[in-house]
This record gives structure tokens, C-alpha cells and sequence, in this order.
């Protein structure tokens, strides 16, 4: 079996211009087959044509570019051959750490990431080292171009990650300006989840006879059970409140539509024992860092989030999505569904009705091509009173990348010093000056207790209870 495995993979993959080490690569990162992204977009970036794809977060489209733009990178030349722009921080991180698994094949490729939230100065110092593939926001790229202290001359592949997103967020005028001062002989390619005239707008503008690539869904629909509920406006949190004391997910995405809505939320479940936090824009990048570090290591149970702010998460196995008010755009809530019910797991999208979205809940119907599952609030019941707590809690340590903290000695500590095992730890991450490990609930006292009485790397070092 593992033997015919492997094969298929060669199969998949070899039928591609890509280099031995790359398919080697390939290989041992456990790319069992090309998605269907992949295997429509990679034949065209590789014959270095422009293109347009419309494909979604979860279709396999970072790999599809990431195999793309390394193919013709010179590791002996240390200017930036490859930029890609994202909408935040959170996706640029993940697009880069893609990458860099990515580029495992080459020698010596240089990847770094420039986005908003941190000083210009280290980033400075490290473009003075040089990189070969440059990951960012646009208006952080915008920032270095002006002073000079990233240019893009030598640049073969540009990438407009996202790109619906970051015409929804204002960067359009931001996007020319990067993209006229890179070479007119650039390949470009531009990925976005939907196709608005914005889009059609930067295509004609500034794209060479572009190929268009279509993936339809995101996910496999059977996997998803939708349930909707038509409800009065003034019942939306309550409403929100039943659904969770109902199905009792241990992590859930509630979608609203403005950060004033997301704190009301947060803050009407919190009353009820619930535990939630928001994510909006707003947010200082420390306090979304910390918010998005319990949400993925499962000791946050809801996050209450915006459909900008909420772009590009990477959460492994969510339970449930609540569309607190329906997407006035019914590809929009495609995309929010589709966040549960990944890699054969079964998911749940939970929608909320009012009487004036009728219209939105009927183009669902349209772009789904099936009727819709409409079912009477008073059927949701308690499962049982307990309120709902998540299973993890995260210790927060103050220090991090910068003390050269890395994740073996917060493990060692807690395994060793601290006395637990192993299988009571959970995720690590380790930010520039903190950083967070989760623990089973029961014993996060215990190894609070036990870390801020002994040392972690030889050093005693404050850790507290987030």
C-alpha cells in the first residue's frame, strides 16, 4: 500500500517541469495528490503565463503559487526575485511558513515577512542582509518602497493573495503604486475567493493576456450540515446563546458584521458563562496574536469575529460556524461555511435569519442549487447546564523569540521541572516577546505554580494564567 502511495504521488506531481529535490520535497511533506487548484493553475504559472484564479482559503492555492515562484529563483542572487501581497499579518505569516516548508528543496532561499504592527527597523536590517522571496501587506510594502529601502528591480513573480479582500479593505491605489515599480516583464498572478469588478479592474490594468482558473467549491457540501433559523432581530443574541447550550461545539466562528457587533456579543456570552473573545480590526496585533493563539490551541471556545478579520485563519478542525446575520453576499457565506467540515470531518454552519435578509437566504439557495434547511428556534434545548469552558488553558510566559525561546524549552519545563506529561501539554507558539503554551484545564494551576517557582532555560521567568 505505502509503496503505490508514493508512486501516485511521483505521478501526480512528476507530470510537472519541477526539479528532483522539489518532487523529493514534495514527497516528504505528504502531498498525496495535486488539489484541484494545483493541477489546473501549476501549468500555467510554470509556463511563466499570468493568471487569475478563483479559488478559496483551504483549495491548496499558497502551494500551487509557492511551487510556482520558487521555480525560477536564482539562490545566488539575494534581491527579491518573488513578492506576495496578502490582506493581513495573520495570512502573510501562514503564506511565509507555507513557503518556507516549500523551500526545504532549494539551498539557501531567504524568505521574510514585512507587514504593519512592528517597527521599520528590524525589518530594515534584514532586507539590508537580503531575501529572496518577500511576504507582506501592501501598505507596509508601500512604506519600504518609499524609502527605499525595498526594490523591486530584479523582480520575476508577483502574487495577489487574496486579492477580494484587499480591495475590500482600501489597498487598491496601494496595490498600483507597488505594482508600477516592479519590471513590466513580471509574471503576475492573482488569487482571489471572488471575482468583483475591482478585480476586473487590476486585471486589465496591469495583467498580460491572463489565464483564468475556476475551482467551484471549497469543500465537499455533504461533509456540512446547514441548519437556518428565521428569528426577529431582537432575538440574535439569544439566539446565539441557544445554538451553543444546543450542539455544545468545542470550537465555534460567530460571524457579525461590525466590531461594535462583535463586542456586544462577546460580551452578552460572557454573562453566560461562555467562553468568547473578538476578533475585529481594531484589535492591537499583540492582543490578535494572543486571541488567535487560544482560539487554535482550543482554549477559547467562540470567537466573535468580522468576515475581514477572520480572513486567512488556519484553525484545524472547527466544530461549528454561526452566521449571526447572513452574508449579504451568498459567495461570502460559502467561504464562511466552508471553514468547518475540512480534511473528511464533518462540520456544522449554523445561520440566523431575520425577516429583511430573506433575499440573501434565497441567493443562497440560488448558488447552491438546493433548498434551503429551515428549522423552528424553540427546537433547540439545553444539552445539559454546565457552562460551555474550553478543554485547554494557556500559560502565558514573558519571554520569547527574542530571548531565544524555543519550544523544547517550554516543553522540557513543564515535562520535567513542572512534572507533567507529556499528553497533557498542547500547542506551543512563541512570538517575538512572549510566548504561549496550553495545558489540559485541570492541571493549568498546577503548572502555573510549578514554572513561576522554578526556571525555564535556567532562568526564573513571570508566566500567568491568560
Amino acid at each position: 500500500m505505502q509503496a503505490r502511495l508514493v508512486t501516485t504521488i511521483a505521478t501526480a506531481f512528476a507530470t510537472l517541469p519541477l526539479s528532483a529535490a522539489m518532487l523529493a520535497n514534495l514527497d516528504a511533506l505528504g502531498y498525496a495528490q495535486m488539489t484541484p487548484i494545483q493541477a489546473q493553475s501549476l501549468p500555467v504559472i510554470l509556463k511563466g503565463m499570468d493568471l487569475i484564479a478563483q479559488a478559496k482559503t483551504g483549495s491548496g492555492k499558497t502551494a500551487a503559487f509557492g511551487i510556482g515562484l520558487l521555480n525560477p529563483i536564482n539562490p545566488r542572487y539575494f534581491g527579491c526575485q518573488a513578492l506576495v501581497l496578502c490582506p493581513t499579518r495573520e495570512l502573510a505569516d501562514q503564506v511565509a511558513k507555507e513557503l518556507r516548508r516549500l523551500a526545504r528543496a532549494e539551498d539557501n532561499i531567504k524568505i521574510l515577512t514585512l507587514c504593519g504592527g512592528v517597527s521599520l527597523g528590524p525589518q530594515i536590517a534584514s532586507l539590508e542582509h537580503g531575501a529572496h522571496i518577500i511576504v507582506g501587506t501592501p501598505g507596509r510594502i508601500q512604506q519600504h518602497l518609499s524609502k527605499g529601502t525595498l526594490v523591486l528591480d530584479g523582480l520575476n513573480t508577483l502574487i495577489l493573495d487574496e486579492a477580494d479582500r484587499m480591495l475590500d479593505m482600501g489597498f487598491y491605489d496601494a496595490i498600483a503604486d507597488i505594482i508600477g515599480q516592479t519590471p513590466k516583464r513580471r509574471q503576475t498572478l492573482l488569487f482571489s475567493a471572488t471575482y468583483p469588478s475591482g478585480i476586473k479592474q487590476l486585471a486589465s490594468t496591469f495583467m498580460r493576456d491572463p489565464q483564468t482558473v475556476k475551482v467551484e467549491t471549497l469543500h465537499a457540501d455533504s461533509q456540512i450540515e446547514q441548519h437556518f433559523y428565521e428569528i426577529t432581530p431582537e432575538q440574535r443574541m439569544e439566539a446565539v446563546t441557544k445554538v451553543l447550550g444546543h450542539f455544545r461545539p468545542q470550537s465555534c466562528v460567530a460571524f457579525c458584521f461590525t466590531k461594535q457587533q462583535c463586542q456586544e456579543l462577546v460580551e452578552h456570552l460572557q454573562a453566560k458563562g461562555i467562553s468568547a473573545q473578538a476578533l475585529h480590526g481594531d484589535l492591537e496585533q499583540r492582543d490578535r496574536d494572543q486571541v488567535l493563539t487560544l482560539f487554535a490551541n482550543r482554549s477559547l471556545s467562540v470567537l466573535v469575529a468580522t468576515d475581514v478579520a477572520a480572513r486567512g485563519l488556519d484553525i484545524d478542525a472547527l466544530d461549528m460556524v454561526i452566521n449571526v446575520e447572513l452574508a449579504r453576499d451568498a459567495e461570502i457565506h460559502v467561504h464562511r461555511v466552508g471553514r468547518t467540515g475540512r480534511a473528511g470531518e464533518k462540520g456544522l454552519a449554523i445561520s440566523l435569519v431575520a425577516p429583511a435578509e430573506g433575499h440573501r437566504a434565497q441567493a443562497i439557495e440560488d448558488i447552491q442549487k438546493a433548498a434551503l434547511r429551515w428549522e423552528q428556534l424553540d427546537s433547540l434545548k439545553a444539552q445539559n447546564g454546565a457552562p460551555l469552558l474550553p478543554t485547554m488553558s494557556t500559560l502565558c510566559i514573558a519571554a520569547g523569540r527574542k530571548d531565544k525561546l524555543r519550544p523544547g524549552d517550554i516543553l522540557g519545563a513543564l515535562t520535567g521541572d513542572a512534572g507533567l506529561p507529556g499528553t497533557q501539554v498542547g500547542k506551543i507558539a512563541i512570538f517575538d516577546f512572549q510566548a504561549f503554551v496550553a495545558v489540559e484545564r485541570a492541571v493549568a494551576k498546577q503548572a502555573l505554580q510549578r514554572l513561576n517557582n522554578g526556571k525555564i532555560k535556567g532562568r526564573s521567568l513571570r508566566v500567568r494564567i491568560v
